[in-house]
């Protein structure tokens, strides 16, 4: 059975041979999750989906270069957190807004524990975004894209030692954040 790092680099391969098919496929495991991590770091839907696509364009341009040093996915988070950092440079200002990412909703709860949770997700999303855009990105990578130490620095071009600072000092500053806001660290 294939594991979904090779069936990835098989697309990529496919892609540098220009087979729009395997485009096609790589945009239908990653979009979603690149759409979210563009958007909290340029915080308009539009542009996200624009640069999103970019992202894929890239792909399309540069699959023959792709060396497999790194998986598939640490090598688009890495073309599209460069996108989005080329456009806030443009824009002149560096927002990293999380209303419009993961707004999911559990079927299975209550009214008032729906409400309770949304309510935290606010507060919790207020919190993070009094971190610095350096903490937010590691935090946003780990926890959000689930990606590894490793490829976190290698997505950020930072050394594996200073993810784990940067981790360090934002889990210890949003701990400080949720305690002021009235929060504990589970869920209603």
């Amino acid at each position: 059975m294939v594991n979904a790092a090779d069936a990835d680099r098989e697309l990529v391969a496919r892609i540098a041979k220009k087979d729009d098919i395997a485009l096609q496929a790589l945009f239908a495991r990653h979009n979603v999750r690149i759409f979210r991590f563009v958007l909290r770091l340029v915080a308009i839907e539009a542009i996200a989906e624009e640069l999103t696509n970019e992202v894929y364009l890239q792909v399309w341009r540069s699959a023959d270069g792709f060396r497999g040093n790194s998986t598939v996915s640490t090598w688009m988070f890495t073309i599209a957190r460069n996108l989005a950092m080329s456009h806030l440079r443009k824009k002149g200002t560096v927002v990293l807004d999380d209303d419009y990412a993961e707004q999911l909703e559990d079927d299975a709860d209550s009214p008032e524990t729906t409400a309770a949770k949304q309510d935290k997700a606010d507060v919790m999303r207020a919190c993070m975004k009094k971190l610095s855009l350096s903490h937010r990105e590691v935090i946003d990578l780990v926890y959000y894209q689930e990606k590894t130490v490793g490829e976190v620095s290698e997505i950020l071009a930072i050394p594996t030692n200073t993810v784990k600072t940067r981790m360090f000092h934002a889990r210890k500053q949003l701990s400080h954040f949720f305690a002021a806001a009235g929060i504990d660290r589970g869920w209603p």
